[in-house]
This record gives C-alpha cells, structure tokens and sequence, in this order.
C-alpha cells in the first residue's frame, strides 16, 4: 500500500514560499529604505570628501558634522516657511474634512433629492477642469493672491477622497440607521454618533491623504505667492535649490550647498515621517473599506 505524503508536500511548499516572500520583502526594504539613509548619511558627511565620493554610501564620509543642519535652521524663511506649511497643512485638512464628511454623507444616503444630479457634478471634476489661467484669474477676482487661503480654499474637497469616504459610509449595515431614526435621531445626529465613530480608520486615512498633499504642495504657492515671508517650506527649498551654483549664496555657504540640499530633505521629511506610525494601523483597513464597493 502506497502511503500519501500530499500534507507534507504542501507543508514543505508553503515554507519554501514564506522564505522566497521573506527575502523579497526584505529586499523591497532595502531598495525603499536606501534613498533615504544615503541622503541622512550625505547630510552629516565632511563636503570634501563627499564631492569626491562616488557610487554606494553606507555611513556618513570623513569626520560627522553638522554644519549643514545649523545652517538650514538658521535662514529665517525656513522657519517662517515651517510657520506658514503648518497654518496650511492644519487649517487646510480641517477645512477638507469638515466639507468632505458632509459631502460623503449626502452621497451616501439612499432617497435624497438631486443625488444623481449632485454625484454626477462631483464625478465630473475628476475629469475635467478650468485649467491654469482660469483658476488663477478666480482666485485673483476672489481676493486670495499673496494670501495662505489661496492654498487652502480652492483644493478645499479632494474628489477621489470624498468617494472613498462615502464608500465607507455606504458599508454601515441600514439597521443601524434604521435603528438611531426610530429612536428620534436626525440626519446630523446619525452622521455624528453613527457614521464617524464606525468610520474612523477611512477618516485617518484620509486626514494623512490631505495632509501630505498640503505638506508636500508647492507649485500653487509659486503662482499665487509673491511675497517670501509667505512661502510654504517645500517652496523655500525650492529657492534655496535654484541658488546653487549662483552668486546668491555666500563662500561659507556654497561650500555646504550639497550638504545643505539633503539636510533640507531630511528637515522637510521627518514631520511626515513622524507622523505617519500613528496612522498606520488605520491605512489598510482604511483604503481596503474604501475598495469594497463602487
């Protein structure tokens, strides 16, 4: 009689998969995880000797300075820059969730008035847009050049977003619902104590979406923004950027101009980074809520 060994055939093929899916993952982290450590190990390296360095950089070259870090926080619009990035990036997601919550909401429930109407205007933008002059011409007649709102108001609900989010309100069960109505509930009281607290981890994914959109924007800020005080820190670190090679920079500076460009990508980066653990937990199941239905 011969004897089956079927189980541990698939036992021994499923280690031998967990250990190749090991290795590529590791790799992946490798391959994601080297950009970032070459540019904190170029930041605190000796200049000369990382002017004449080429190819892999594992550790910080020459004597460990950080000359470049001093310098960074020392010009004064990086600081007024980080002011004005965290006034956009903290008013701005308030402002993109206190107009999407209520948008998802409405698309999400069923038997409202004008709701095709409404969702096929709000799919519409996705896709088409007034384009670059006529925007710029809105917010000049509004009021907002040289003006912080200017970064805020016009990207105020992001579209994509907004489905995400009423799709993870059209997952709540109707008896729910049904249930917070029979017990005398209006519509904002079933959004408050129903819909949020059942939609926390879409609401956290969403809350990182905006804020590393309005963290990372700079080129809205190149148009409407004339006055440097005003910069948002990613536009600041584009000037200082272009100044290489210029006159503009002064001997002591030039110097450290290449340790200064990867000590700004770290200083910009951190607070991202940082903030992006906390979140974490909520980002798969957030997105993956977000994937269930259409």
């Amino acid at each position: 009689m011969v004897k089956k060994r079927t189980g541990s055939k698939v036992i021994k093929g499923s280690n031998v998969f967990d250990w190749v899916n090991i290795v590529l993952m590791l790799l992946l982290c490798v391959v994601t995880l080297y950009p970032m450590l070459y540019v904190v190990f170029a930041s605190f390296s000796d200049p000369a000797t990382l002017a004449q360095h080429s190819g892999a950089l594992l550790k910080p070259l020459g004597p460990i300075t950080t000359e470049a870090y001093k310098m960074v926080l020392g010009i004064p619009l990086i600081a007024t820059g980080y002011k004005n990035t965290i006034f956009v990036v903290v008013v701005g997601v308030l402002v993109n969730m206190i107009l999407t919550i209520p948008g998802a909401y409405f698309l999400s429930l069923k038997g409202p008035m004008f709701k095709s109407p409404v969702a096929f205007l709000v799919i519409f933008t996705m896709y088409f847009s007034g384009g670059m002059i006529p925007t710029y011409l809105n917010i000049k007649d509004l009021g907002l050049m040289n003006s912080l709102w200017s970064l805020i108001l016009p990207g105020a609900i992001g579209t994509t977003n907004m489905i995400i989010l009423r799709t993870a309100f059209q997952t709540i069960p109707d008896s729910l619902i049904e249930a917070a109505q029979l017990d005398g509930a209006s519509y904002m009281t079933v959004l408050l104590k129903v819909f949020l607290p059942l939609s926390k981890a879409t609401l956290a994914v969403l809350v990182l979406y905006y804020g590393v959109a309005h963290w990372n924007a700079w080129f809205d800020a190149s148009i409407y923004l004339y006055d440097s005080t005003k910069y948002p820190v990613q536009l600041v670190m584009r000037q200082l950027f272009m100044q290489q090679g210029t006159a503009e920079v002064d001997a002591e500076m030039a110097q450290y101009m290449e340790l200064i460009k990867y000590a700004l990508i770290v200083v910009t980066t951190v607070p991202v980074l940082c903030l992006y653990p906390f979140l974490q937990k909520y980002f798969t199941k957030g997105v993956m809520i977000g994937a269930l239905k259409g």
